[in-house]
């Protein structure tokens, strides 16, 4: 594994949802989240990190260094006692751990599960290996323009019936000839947006990846599932996400002639994040009144504000599924986007 990453970043990734549920919401009965007072979508920090574990899984087949720690339909505890087994001292169910014992379970995890390096995670539920800060976070996605929760009818041609008294597949046979054709089917509902285009924005902290040694290879993997991760999460719900190239990162990498603190000043930043953010701006093309697709808007990306310290880039995959960054851009590099 290569050397854990010495550079603060930020991010900002472009993603889109097209008739489909972007994110549901479980106490409004699923249905797309929204901000109430001004009706943007909503897509939480969770849902992200879960479709980069969900890719992440897939593409490494759940193997270390790669393997993913909270993943569907297992108990969390059952990792966390093997960091136990596999470290000097074994696991012992009836005697507290020491802090030399939790720090080398904790190692171990980070060792083994991209998500606990990444994204962190508290791992003291049970067997204890400690409590981890991930370098990598999400905010909440939001919706460049309100958007249009919709809630519709669709029809079932079957139903799904717990017939009393039948024991075997003939006596369910039996009913069904009995009955009614209009009888035979039922009604649903779904909901929807029928389009929206979101702004993620994430952070990368230096300092905590020291501790989980998130490396330079682990953040080329964040890039790719970021690229990627909505063309293998597929679904009727969801209708189709895309994420629109390309993700904006923001590396710091210092100002100073002396390389000591050169260093500590790419670690620690140079501009606050939500002056960076502020240097992508994206709004409807004139005429537009409601968006339908991402051509739908234009993205103007302020290079010439791009603060001292601060190196601005273009992350895109490029041939064979790899992803890359373009650092020395102009307005021919990407077609799409506006660079003033």
């Amino acid at each position: 594994m290569s050397d854990f990453i010495k550079n603060r970043y930020e991010f900002m990734m472009l993603f889109d949802c097209e008739n489909g549920n972007p994110n549901g919401d479980p106490d409004a009965g699923n249905t797309p989240r929204i901000d109430p007072q001004d009706m943007h979508g909503l897509v939480s920090d969770v849902a992200l990190k879960r479709r980069v574990r969900n890719y992440v899984q897939m593409a490494g087949s759940n193997q270390s260094p790669n393997a993913i720690f909270i993943e569907h339909a297992t108990n969390l505890n059952r990792p966390i006692v093997c960091s136990h087994e596999a470290t000097p001292g074994g696991y012992t169910p009836d005697k507290k751990a020491s802090k030399g014992k939790v720090a080398l379970a904790k190692d171990w995890m980070c060792e083994k599960f991209y998500d606990v390096r990444a994204f962190g995670a508290v791992m003291s539920t049970g067997p204890n290996a400690g409590q981890v800060r991930g370098p990598v976070q999400f905010s909440f996605a939001r919706s460049v323009d309100p958007v249009l929760p919709l809630d519709i009818s669709i029809t079932r041609m079957a139903v799904a019936e717990d017939v009393k008294g039948a024991k075997s597949s003939e006596d369910y046979l039996k009913w069904e000839k009995e009955q009614p054709e209009d009888q035979l089917r039922t009604m649903g509902r779904k909901a929807f947006i029928p389009y929206g285009l979101y702004v993620a924005k994430g952070f990368i902290s230096a300092h905590l990846a020291e501790d989980t040694k998130f490396s330079e290879d682990d953040l080329v993997l964040l890039w790719e599932a970021l690229l990627k991760m909505y063309d293998h999460d597929r679904s009727a719900s969801k209708g189709v996400m895309s994420v629109q190239e390309p993700i904006f990162v923001f590396q710091h990498i210092g100002t100073d002639t002396n390389d000591q603190q050169r260093l500590q000043q790419a670690k620690l930043g140079c501009a606050p994040a939500h002056k960076l953010f502020d240097l992508v701006d994206i709004k409807k093309k004139e005429g537009v009144e409601a968006a339908r697709s991402f051509h739908d808007y234009e993205v103007i990306f302020h290079k010439s504000r791009v603060p001292k310290g601060v190196k601005a880039g273009f992350a895109v995959m490029g041939e064979g599924g790899k992803p890359y960054i373009i650092w020395d851009f102009n307005q021919d590099t990407m077609p799409g986007i506006q660079v003033v």
